[in-house]
């Protein structure tokens, strides 16, 4: 019902998915979401998913798992953090990954603001984790979802940080966001 239902409203409002890899790539990943100047991504990118009938989750501030629309937050896959508190989220999402395959959202802009440089726990999570990186993006002049380009656990292990991100920053270079003047195309 869930597939149908994101299929339904993607077609009305305009927007397709371009699967850029196998699509089991999008089984047991970090999905590196960018660029990230909108809420509308996330809305966007949860139908695309669930178009295609893949389970994901987000970790987001946990403001929003404890409001009044939290059982809301929490049944489309996200998982609360308190921010103000110290964190070992590379840990935490080990062990997440340890009980269930699912598709794990990072922003790695943190915020919808335009910022230097991305941050670096989508890599250190992914390592740790053993699971691959896959790229997602909302390209919002073309309105499309692009989904599923890999880098895989082996790529991860044999490559370095600096090579990974380049080829990233030139993957994204192409996507054009929904506000322009937040996002920052040079990502390290």
């Amino acid at each position: 019902m869930k597939k149908l239902l994101a299929k339904l409203i993607l077609k009305l409002v305009g927007w397709k998915v371009v699967l850029e890899g196998d699509v089991d790539n999008l089984d047991r990943c970090i999905l590196v979401v960018a660029p990230h100047t909108s809420n509308a991504e996330y809305l966007l990118g949860n139908l695309a998913y669930w178009s295609l009938g893949k389970k994901l989750k987000v970790i987001i501030k946990d403001a929003h798992t404890k409001a009044w629309y939290g059982f809301i937050v929490k049944a489309i896959g996200g998982i609360g953090i308190d921010r103000s508190q110290k964190n070992d989220l590379v840990k935490f999402v080990v062990d997440l990954f340890k009980k269930e395959d699912f598709s794990l959202v990072i922003t790695p802009e943190g915020t919808r603001s335009r910022v230097p440089k991305w941050r670096k726990g989508f890599y250190h999570m992914a390592l740790a984790a053993k699971v691959p990186i896959v790229y997602a993006a909302g390209d919002f002049k073309k309105k499309v979802m692009y989904l599923g380009k890999k880098i895989s656990v082996e790529e991860l292990e044999s490559r370095s940080f600096e090579e990974i991100m380049t080829d990233m920053e030139e993957y994204y270079k192409k996507i054009h966001p929904k506000y322009p003047e937040n996002w920052n195309p040079k990502i390290f």
